[in-house]
């Protein structure tokens, strides 16, 4: 999936949780009237949006009334804060280049309906293939991701 969303032109995010009435770009009171909404929408929860967020080039927000709240580089100051994500790493900077532990840092509040798709969801954010094992637990597909993040390391700096 992840490179579905690399390869794709824009990605819609539908916010089903956040409400916002239609408002005019010439208001100077807020450029997002419904920022707290926006702050504490699931979707920043999920473990399967990371992928929808870091791998497209762009990326446009919508409220529940099917209102644009903005896209991923006019608002990447609040995502950015939601989701301690840096700014490079949003405005598309290869994943590589940021280190393992930032990366499960960017998933460590996340969840899933699983639990072993908290770390599947993971594979693309590394760049990593492995077979999803449904029924193995968080813990041990984490241990399995892990060993993989390591072996592919080793390739890179040989």
């Amino acid at each position: 999936m992840f490179r579905w969303y690399r390869n794709a032109a824009k990605c819609y995010v539908y916010l089903s949780d956040v409400s916002s009435p239609p408002f005019s770009t010439n208001d100077k009171f807020s450029p997002l009237p419904c920022e707290s909404a926006f702050r504490a929408s699931r979707w920043f929860t999920r473990s399967w949006t990371l992928q929808e967020l870091l791998a497209p080039r762009s990326v446009e927000f919508f409220s529940q009334e099917g209102n644009r709240l903005g896209d991923k580089r006019s608002l990447e100051q609040q995502i950015h804060e939601i989701t301690g994500i840096v700014v490079p790493a949003l405005r598309g900077s290869p994943l590589f280049k940021f280190s393992a532990d930032e990366r499960f840092k960017w998933a460590q509040n996340r969840e899933a309906t699983r639990d072993e798709d908290w770390a599947y969801s993971l594979l693309g954010i590394f760049d990593i293939f492995m077979p999803l094992i449904y029924g193995e637990g968080k813990e041990k597909a984490v241990i399995r991701l892990g060993k993989e993040i390591k072996e592919a390391s080793k390739g890179k700096t040989q």
